[in-house]
């Protein structure tokens, strides 16, 4: 069975359009990395959990503040790697100077016997709807396209 994870699509709306919070995964693979690389607050939906409850917790271990409100269902796509991603809608706000992410540890470099942290999240971001387009994770997109249907059902056109 493929790997499941959740996660919240946290939006505002300005005077210009749509604002969407993403986030970039901290740790060696991704530095340097931007166009491509961003992606929603998610994790691991764990054995007996909820997809929500894991989208909510994840969201506070990743930027470090509970989110306000209620989201709503939006979508689940499938990654390139197979997992799949449920995703939630919330109309919110964040201080992304406030942001405070959980770590991991890993060994790096590789084979070298060290083991050092790093931050799940080294940066969260608000992005107009086509600069989110251009920044997310290539198999998350449908998740934007999800947001936009619900924000602005019958829309074909970014906002």
């Amino acid at each position: 069975m493929a790997a499941r994870s959740a996660g919240i699509l946290l939006y505002r709306r300005e005077a210009e359009g749509l604002r969407l919070l993403l986030v970039h995964p901290g740790g060696p693979f991704w530095r340097g990395k931007d166009e491509g690389a961003w992606m929603i607050p998610k994790g691991m939906v764990e054995p007996g959990e909820e997809p929500l409850a894991a989208a909510l917790r994840e969201f506070e271990e990743e930027l470090g503040a509970k989110p306000v409100g209620a989201p709503r269902a939006l979508c689940t796509v499938r990654q390139a790697g197979g997992k799949w991603v449920e995703a939630f809608a919330l109309e919110g706000d964040f201080d992304t100077a406030e942001l405070k992410s959980n770590a991991f540890t890993i060994e790096y470099p590789p084979k070298s016997g060290s083991f050092r942290a790093f931050p799940e999240v080294d940066e969260a971001r608000w992005f107009t709807l086509a600069e989110a387009r251009a920044k997310i994770l290539k198999s998350q997109a449908p998740i934007l396209d999800a947001l936009e249907e619900l924000v602005f059902p019958g829309s074909t056109r970014s906002r």
